[in-house]
């Protein structure tokens, strides 16, 4: 249940917090989020500077996440480059956003690496809510994935919301 590279919780733990968490919040009211969160250009950090390099990455980034977020708000490494956040409870989706954002901030502020060398690296970061965006921990968890990579393609280091279920187009069928 534990990241020994960045002292945060897997993603086994993430997954069973996130189940028990919506297994308790009343679908009609209540709300949370899940922010899914990867690394840009991290397979650059250590293809260039070594895995030293990268490992020293992950650890700033994971410190900087944990520092933008409420004490009962969870994040977790998932694995390799990413990270997931349960905000919970979530009042509105503009403070998702904004945790998002200082999140995002934060990564400005260059990352020491071994051998007094700086690099500077962003997160893009999808949003998804519950109920609207899925409501049960898969269906959240890839909204929030697939709303990551929206945020990937529009503009590395940002942050799209996902699309409400309701209004998602039709999946085609396959012939």
């Amino acid at each position: 249940s534990h990241d020994s590279l960045t002292n945060l919780p897997n993603r086994a733990y993430f997954e069973a917090r996130m189940t028990r968490t919506l297994r308790s919040l009343n679908k009609t009211r209540d709300k949370a989020a899940v922010l899914f969160l990867d690394s840009d250009r991290f397979k650059d950090i250590n293809d260039s500077y070594g895995h030293a390099a990268g490992d020293a990455v992950l650890v700033a980034v994971a410190t900087r996440i944990r520092a933008q977020l409420r004490e009962d708000d969870v994040v977790a490494r998932l694995g390799g480059d990413e990270f997931a956040i349960l905000l919970t409870p979530l009042h509105k989706v503009e403070d998702a956003q904004r945790i998002a954002e200082k999140i995002i901030a934060s990564m400005l502020e260059p990352i020491q690496l071994p051998g007094q060398v700086c690099v500077v690296t962003s997160l893009s970061i999808g949003i998804a809510v519950y109920p609207e965006h899925g409501a049960t921990p898969d269906s959240l968890l890839s909204a929030a994935d697939t709303a990551m990579y929206q945020a990937k393609r529009q503009d590395r280091g940002g942050q799209h919301l996902a699309q409400d279920q309701s209004l998602a187009p039709p999946v085609p069928l396959r012939s």
